[in-house]
C-alpha cells in the first residue's frame, strides 16, 4: 500500500465517513454500499484512518473468512503505523485470536499498552482491569492497575473537558 496522500483520497474518505456518521441520510443498502466502497478505496490507498475503520468493519461484521483475514491485516496496519484506536483492535485481536493472528497475551498487552498511553481511555480500563485480576498473563499489581487506572480517567476527563478557547 502507498501512502495516501492525494487530495481525492481524502476527499473520498470525507464522504464516506459523512455518509457512516450522517443521521438524516436514509439507511439504505446503496448508501452502505457506497460508504463501504468508500472506505475500501481510501484504504487501499494507504489512508491510515480507513485502513482502521475499514479493517475494523471486514473483521467485525464480514462472513467469509478472507474478509476478516483481510480485516485484520488492515487493522494492524493501521496500528503500525499509530492509529490508537487500531492500536486498541490489535489489543483485541491478539487478545481473542483470529485464524490469522492467534491469542498472544503478551501482543495484547503491547498494542493496549501503545493505545492507552496514547489516550485510548478503554485501552487504559482494559489494562487497569488486567493487572487487577491477573488476565492477559499479567500478575495481579495494584500499583500498576491504579496506574492505569488514573491515565484512563485521565484520558476520560480531557474528552469531556470544553475544548480551550470556551475556558475563557
Amino acid at each position: 500500500m502507498h501512502q495516501a496522500s492525494s487530495l481525492v483520497t481524502r476527499l473520498e474518505y470525507r464522504l464516506a465517513e459523512q455518509l457512516f456518521h450522517n443521521r438524516w441520510l436514509p439507511r439504505s443498502r446503496r448508501t452502505q454500499r457506497l460508504t463501504m466502497h468508500l472506505y475500501q478505496r481510501c484504504a487501499e490507498a494507504g489512508h491510515i484512518s480507513a485502513l482502521s475503520v475499514y479493517g475494523h468493519m471486514l473483521f467485525h461484521r464480514a462472513t467469509r473468512p478472507q474478509d476478516k483475514a483481510k480485516g485484520a491485516r488492515y487493522v494492524m496496519e493501521a496500528a503500525r503505523q499509530g492509529d490508537v484506536s487500531a492500536q486498541y483492535q490489535a489489543g483485541r485481536i491478539f487478545e481473542h485470536g483470529c485464524a490469522q493472528y492467534p491469542r498472544r497475551d503478551e501482543k495484547a498487552v503491547t498494542w493496549y499498552a501503545r493505545a492507552g498511553e496514547a489516550g485510548h481511555p478503554v485501552a487504559a480500563e482494559r489494562l487497569a482491569d488486567a493487572y487487577r485480576s491477573g488476565m492477559l498473563g499479567l500478575a495481579v499489581d495494584p500499583l500498576r492497575a491504579a496506574h492505569w487506572q488514573a491515565l484512563a480517567d485521565q484520558c476520560i476527563a480531557e474528552e469531556a473537558a470544553p475544548p480551550a478557547s470556551l475556558c475563557h
